[in-house]
């Protein structure tokens, strides 16, 4: 009798347990890996920012190709090498539970900084290719100037954007921290202090 009571007690318990419950594990836990590692959220500024970038390369390439300015290729080519190799330093500049490592750091902002010079520059290329008084391209049939133009100048902003997360970073993982995900059990609130002065 004593363990069909202690089943009919528990089964309210587990019916609780519905699709709101997993949603707000999940988000529990969400926090409590941000609380962890909080330079995952700049991170994940920097791989997007590499992916609108890598994603729509092939619009750079053929802008390259049509106007064919100066060093415009090897501006596409060092923004694409630097971005792989800022993630890799990026990632290695925060070990998991180790102190930042700071020269780590330091050289992913500088790769970052010839990133946006690299972009500048090549946005720089177009202006001066389509401003130019011997200028007699067609926007409209060479579109994928335009889109290039775009796509590197939303790089940019995604870039900012990932660098002022990172320097911001000791600031918000305080915050982090203060939230709670403490797990509460049931029942716990109701428990009172054991009294073992009788035990004496």
């Amino acid at each position: 009798m004593a363990n069909n009571k202690s089943t009919t007690k528990t089964a309210p318990a587990k019916a609780k347990k519905g699709f709101g419950y997993v949603c707000k594990d999940a988000l529990r836990k969400f926090i409590v890996s941000l609380k962890r590692r909080p330079q995952r959220i700049p991170l994940v500024v920097f791989v997007i920012a590499f992916i609108i970038y890598s994603f729509h390369l092939s619009d750079v390439s053929d802008t390259t190709a049509q106007l064919q300015g100066s060093n415009m290729g090897l501006a596409g080519f060092a923004v694409m090498l630097l971005s792989m190799l800022s993630l890799l330093c990026f990632n290695n500049a925060f070990p998991y539970r180790k102190k930042v490592n700071v020269p780590m750091l330091v050289l992913c902002f500088v790769m970052v900084g010839i990133i946006v010079f690299a972009d500048v520059y090549y946005l720089g290329r177009i202006d001066a290719a389509l401003n130019s008084s011997g200028s007699n391209i067609d926007l409209v049939k060479n579109s994928f100037i335009i889109y290039a133009q775009w796509y590197i100048q939303q790089h940019i902003i995604w870039l900012a954007v990932g660098t002022v997360l990172t320097a911001l970073l000791p600031v918000y993982s305080k915050l982090l921290r203060k939230i709670n995900t403490n797990v509460e059990v049931a029942g716990n609130a109701e428990m009172g202090t054991l009294d073992l002065s009788a035990d004496a």
